[in-house]
């Protein structure tokens, strides 16, 4: 699929006031191939419910570090059975007990910080959606969480030519909340990404 700088800011314009599910709705009509990226962090139920709640068979790309907290495993298990998701999960070659010997957990200054977000992040990432090859990638993406995000919009295009979709980018915290308690889903806030320290910092998925 080609998508010219033009047909983006022409989508990003029309559906600025939509609502996610005509966002998703929309997005899906465009193509058969797509998927939906999680980590289960807080706010990721958001997006998973309202894509599934249009095609409840998408695939839903989970791609785990190894080092999530006891309470995102569980937050995990219990929207997987909650949602039904068609779940796909992909983790690095190597164990986190393993590489807690050889290397650790780097700071962001070490020199093995990118060995280490290569190995735990990107590598799974990547292996993932050279699998699928998705034409359409649903994310949780929001404006004022990095400068980067701030960039982007509802529509944008992957460095590897894949329409991406945040039906959620305009929406603040307390939509997301109101959209919880709505629908009756349960958050998770006891999350930890060890490649990103800082909270603003991207992970380099984006990029």
């Amino acid at each position: 699929m080609n998508y010219t700088e033009e047909k983006i800011a022409d989508w990003n314009k029309k559906f600025e006031k939509s609502s996610p599910a005509e966002i998703i709705e929309w997005a899906l009509q465009q193509t058969t191939n797509a998927v939906v990226t999680t980590n289960f962090r807080p706010y990721e139920v958001n997006i998973l419910h309202a894509v599934t709640a249009v095609d409840k068979d998408i695939k839903v790309i989970w791609c785990d570090t190894g080092y999530n907290t006891p309470n995102t495993y569980r937050h995990a298990e219990e929207l997987i059975e909650k949602l039904g998701l068609n779940i796909h999960l992909y983790v690095p070659k190597q164990t986190s007990s393993h590489r807690d010997v050889v290397m650790g957990i780097p700071g962001i200054e070490d020199p093995n910080h990118a060995i280490f977000t290569e190995q735990v992040k990107l590598e799974p990432f990547g292996r993932a959606m050279a699998e699928h090859k998705p034409e359409v990638w649903f994310t949780n993406l929001r404006k004022g969480q990095t400068a980067l995000r701030n960039s982007l919009d509802i529509f944008s295009v992957s460095k590897d030519g894949v329409l991406k979709v945040s039906p959620f980018y305009h929406w603040e915290d307390a939509q997301l909340d109101a959209y919880l308690e709505e629908n009756n889903l349960p958050n998770e806030h006891k999350y930890f990404d060890p490649t990103k320290v800082l909270e603003n910092r991207e992970c380099g998925l984006h990029t």
